[in-house]
C-alpha cells in the first residue's frame, strides 16, 4: 500500500441492473480500487473541514449499511465493533454522537488494516441477507448504499485533491498522461427554449433520492442557454479584466468571502513565472484553455455571470434543457480525472450537461412542493441540508458511471469551492 500505483485503475463496466449482489460488489471493489494509488499517510491526512480522510470515506461506507440495512434485517448480525458508531457516523443526530467533522484526520485509529477488515465483515454479511432473500425496504436502502458510496467515491477524489494542493510537494494521485494542449474554445452558441409547463423532478422506474421528488409541473418563462459551460480562457479574461477586483460584481457575501480568503483565482489554481498553474490529480498543469472552469464557488460563478453580461440559469431551467441533451459524457469511468474541451456542436441541443464540472444554478436547495422526507434517520439525508444551500445539477469528470440523471440535485454551500464546480451561462430570448 505504501508505493503510490502506476497508473489509477479503469472503472469496470456496471453489472446489470437488476443483479444487485454484483452491483454492490463492483460498487464496493471500485471504492477500494480509488484507494490504491495512496499512501497510508495519505488515507489519513485531512486539509480542510469540508473534506474527509480516504480511511474515514472506506470506513464510513460500511457504517452506513451496518446501520441502515445490517442490523435492522440482517437476524443475529454482529456489530464489527460498537465504537465504530462514534468514529464513522457523519451527521445523523438519530444515530447517536459521531467524531467532528474537522476532526475526522485525527482518527489515526483505529488502523488501515482494521477498516478494510471492517469493510470485508460488511461485505460478507450483506451477502448473506442478499442470499437469504431481503425484503423489500432492505432492498431499497442496499441501494441507497450504493449510490450513498458512489456519492463518497467522488468525494474521496476531491479530498485527495484538496490534500495534496495543500502539500507544498504538490505530489499526484497518478502519473500525468498524455494530453493535448488545447487551443481557444469555440464561441459560444446560445441555444433558445421556448418554455412553458414543464415537469419537473424524478418520473419513472429508477433509483432517485428523496429531493428529486415529488415530480411535478413548473412554469418556466422563454429562456436562452449556452451550449457549454464557461471556459478556462474565458475564466483568465475574467481575471485580467478585474474581475476579482471589482466589488460591484459580486454580491455582498460573496465580496467578503472573497476579501477575507483573498480569492484571485478558482480553487488550486496558482501562479509561477508569471502562468497560471492548476493543481489536478496529476499535479500541476496549466489549465486547457478550452476545457471548462472548475473549483470556482457560487459566488465566482454569480460575479462572473454579471461580468458577461449573462445570469445562472434556474434548476428547472437547466432541467429542461438536459431533456434535450444524451445522459453521457466526461465521468469517472472515462479516466480523464479532470474537465476536458468539449466535442464538435450539436445542432440545436446543449453539450456537457452531464460530466466534466458540476454547474451552478441560480436555485436554491429547497423542498418541492409536496416533498416530505422520509421517516427516521434515513430522513436527514438531504431534508434537513434545505436551507442555505445552492443546487448544482449535471455531474462532473469525478462522478461515477450510473450516478447521473437529468432530475439529480446536488447542493454545496455557495463558498464552497474544493468540489468540482464550474458554471453555464443563461440570459433572456432575443
Amino acid at each position: 500500500m505504501a508505493e503510490p500505483a502506476p497508473a489509477p485503475p479503469t472503472p469496470r463496466a456496471r453489472p446489470e441492473e437488476d443483479d444487485l449482489l454484483a452491483r454492490y460488489a463492483a460498487t464496493r471493489d471500485l471504492t477500494l480500487e480509488l484507494s490504491w494509488p495512496l499512501g497510508p499517510e495519505d488515507m489519513v491526512a485531512q486539509a480542510i473541514d469540508e473534506a474527509s480522510p480516504t480511511k474515514w470515506h472506506l470506513a464510513h461506507t460500511s457504517w452506513f449499511f451496518e446501520t441502515f440495512v445490517l442490523s435492522p434485517f440482517l437476524p443475529g448480525y454482529r456489530l464489527f465493533d460498537p465504537a465504530f458508531g462514534f468514529c464513522f457516523n457523519s451527521y445523523y443526530e438519530a444515530a447517536g454522537p459521531r467524531q467532528p467533522r474537522p476532526k475526522r484526520g485525527l482518527l489515526t485509529r483505529p488502523t488501515l488494516d482494521r477498516v478494510l477488515a471492517f469493510r470485508r465483515h460488511v461485505d460478507d454479511a450483506v451477502a448473506r441477507l442478499l442470499e437469504q432473500g431481503a425484503d423489500e425496504e432492505a432492498t431499497r436502502r442496499i441501494e441507497l448504499g450504493l449510490h450513498h458510496e458512489q456519492q463518497h467515491q467522488e468525494l474521496l477524489l476531491t479530498d485527495i485533491l484538496a490534500l495534496f494542493a495543500a502539500n507544498p510537494l504538490r505530489p499526484a494521485y497518478r502519473p500525468a498522461r498524455p494530453r493535448l494542449a488545447g487551443g481557444a474554445p469555440e464561441p459560444l452558441l446560445w441555444l433558445a427554449f421556448a418554455g412553458g409547463v414543464t415537469p419537473i423532478g424524478h418520473g419513472g422506474p429508477g433509483f432517485c433520492y428523496d429531493n428529486e421528488t415529488p415530480r411535478h409541473e413548473a412554469l418556466v418563462a422563454p429562456f436562452a442557454l449556452a451550449d457549454r459551460p464557461v471556459a478556462n480562457a474565458e475564466w483568465l479574461e475574467f481575471i485580467a479584466d478585474g474581475g476579482y477586483e471589482t466589488a460591484t460584481l459580486w454580491l455582498s457575501d460573496g465580496w467578503d468571502r472573497a476579501r477575507s480568503e483573498e480569492w484571485r483565482a478558482p480553487a488550486y489554481w496558482e501562479r509561477r513565472d508569471g502562468e497560471w498553474l492548476a493543481m489536478t490529480l496529476e499535479g500541476l498543469a496549466p489549465p486547457a484553455p478550452d476545457a471548462p472552469v472548475a473549483h470556482i464557488s457560487f459566488y465566482e460563478a454569480d460575479a462572473f455571470a454579471r461580468w458577461a453580461g449573462k445570469r445562472l440559469p434556474t434548476e428547472y431551467e437547466w432541467e429542461l434543457a438536459a431533456a434535450s441533451a444524451p445522459v453521457a459524457g466526461n465521468l469517472l469511468a472515462s479516466g480523464a480525472l479532470r474537465p476536458q474541451a468539449p466535442a464538435a456542436p450539436f445542432r440545436r441541443r446543449p453539450r456537457q450537461m452531464f460530466g466534466d464540472v458540476w454547474e451552478w444554478t441560480a436555485s436554491a436547495h429547497l423542498p418541492y412542493p409536496g416533498y416530505r422526507p422520509p421517516p427516521g434517520a434515513i430522513g436527514e439525508y438531504n431534508a434537513k441540508f434545505m436551507c442555505d444551500q445552492h443546487v448544482l445539477r449535471g455531474g462532473s469528470c469525478l462522478t461515477p458511471a450510473g450516478h447521473v440523471r437529468p432530475s439529480y440535485r446536488n447542493f454545496l454551500y455557495a463558498r464552497q469551492r474544493w468540489q468540482c464546480s464550474g458554471l453555464r451561462l443563461a440570459a433572456e430570448p432575443r
